[in-house]
């Protein structure tokens, strides 16, 4: 087996990605070659990971959002990424189904991972979000979005909770699924400046 990880995708793994994600198998092998130029050894660590989110956003300081990005796709917590949580973390990140999008965003909003989201942990995800938001586009938020604050206190209300409330996953992905606004203000839409990056870096 000691092949699989330097130059070729195993078979299992191949089928694995293609049936769970949108992307072929071509596009899987390239982006694995790509993979080990940058992480000789198979994986990745949250500082080159954040590196990447960097490289993605010259104007903006991801770091945070990368961090937290990170944590909801290290699933087994060893604190790396291997090519497998990388490509789901990409497939998620830029495309997906809606459900399986929406289970991650619960993941990355749920901080501390107990299984419920707190209004501290909205703001601390929507903080990261803005950090990433270069300062001339936040002029043209509307008023009522336009700080983190705001923002988190947007999503709040529009759950109906009190301050000291939890909403569960089931909430959390009825709620957004029932009101197209709530996910526009949840997620940093950054699919298409990842997609040309990425393409960028195929070439």
């Amino acid at each position: 087996m000691g092949n699989t990880k330097s130059s070729a995708l195993s078979k299992d793994l191949l089928e694995e990605l293609k049936s769970n994600t949108k992307y072929s198998e071509s596009e899987l092998c390239t982006w694995y070659q790509s993979f080990l130029k940058e992480c000789p050894g198979g994986k990745i660590s949250k500082q080159q990971f954040e590196g990447i989110y960097a490289s993605f956003f010259p104007d903006a300081d991801p770091t945070k959002y990368a961090r937290h990005v990170f944590r909801s796709f290290d699933t087994n917590a060893d604190g790396t990424l291997d090519f497998k949580e990388y490509i789901v973390a990409l497939h998620l990140t830029s495309g997906g189904k809606t459900l399986q999008k929406l289970e991650w965003a619960f993941a990355l909003y749920d901080v501390d991972g107990n299984g419920t989201i707190s209004k501290s942990e909205i703001l601390e995800i929507v903080r990261s979000i803005f950090n990433m938001i270069p300062a001339e586009d936040q002029k043209n938020l509307p008023e009522d979005e336009n700080t983190p604050e705001k923002r988190a206190e947007k999503v709040w209300q529009f759950f109906g909770k009190k301050d000291n409330d939890k909403i569960s996953e089931g909430e959390f992905i009825q709620g957004v699924m029932e009101n197209k606004d709530i996910l526009r203000l949840i997620q940093y839409d950054e699919p298409q400046k990842i997609k040309d990056k990425l393409k960028e870096k195929k070439q």
